[in-house]
């Protein structure tokens, strides 16, 4: 995998990570409604299962790849579209209710990690996404080492900013701004997901 091409992969990991979404909801109701640990549990629990689906995620192109360049094909255009579809539908989203708070119940920092595993492990969308998106980087030259490269920043991408959450946006001025600006980070969103979709197109 060159520079360039993991640039696109961060770039990409860090607005789906951004996006609101239940994710965020969780990790900010543990760290408002209970403590920091209990925030920086559900986010490093939630990161643990979105490096599970992406490590199967990329297991399974690899494979396909090698098997049928054509039926590999396919899902990359597929997934192009997928991409261009949730990215027009960020784009046309108002602002997210997701930044909306409510303190969770008094609950154990393990059963907060808990909560955001669940979150992710049991969410197929993840599963559509990541297909959707290492689509556009697994190649047939791809080595294990690149496989492990994208499962980690996938990974570290989604554990990083939620502990950033946790720490700095969680408190009132600040989420308020977040709150507030909510439909940019949409639109900035779908904006890039759309033109890695037209990647695809001019390759």
């Amino acid at each position: 995998m060159t520079f360039t091409a993991w640039l696109s992969l961060f770039a990409v990991c860090c607005l789906g990570a951004m996006s609101p979404g239940p994710s965020l909801a969780v990790v900010l109701k543990q760290t408002v409604g209970n403590s920091r640990q209990h925030g920086l549990a559900a986010s490093w629990f939630h990161a643990a299962g979105v490096g599970l689906w992406a490590f199967a995620t990329i297991s399974g192109l690899a494979i396909l790849v090698a098997q049928s360049e054509i039926a590999f094909k396919v899902i990359t255009w597929l997934g192009a579209g997928y991409l261009a579809w949730i990215g027009l539908k960020a784009i046309r989203a108002g602002r997210a209710s997701s930044f909306s708070v409510d303190p969770g119940d008094k609950t154990s920092v393990l059963k907060a990690g808990i909560e955001g595993a669940t979150i992710s492990v049991l969410n197929p969308k993840l599963a559509i996404f990541f297909i959707a998106l290492f689509s556009q980087f697994v190649s047939p030259d791809a080595t294990m080492g690149d496989q492990m490269i994208m499962t980690a920043t996938a990974t570290l991408v989604d554990g990083l900013w939620y502990s950033v959450v946790t720490l700095v946006l969680s408190h009132g001025p600040i989420l308020k701004t977040l709150q507030n600006r909510s439909q940019l980070v949409n639109r900035l969103t779908g904006g890039i997901l759309i033109a890695l979709a037209a990647r695809v197109v001019t390759l």
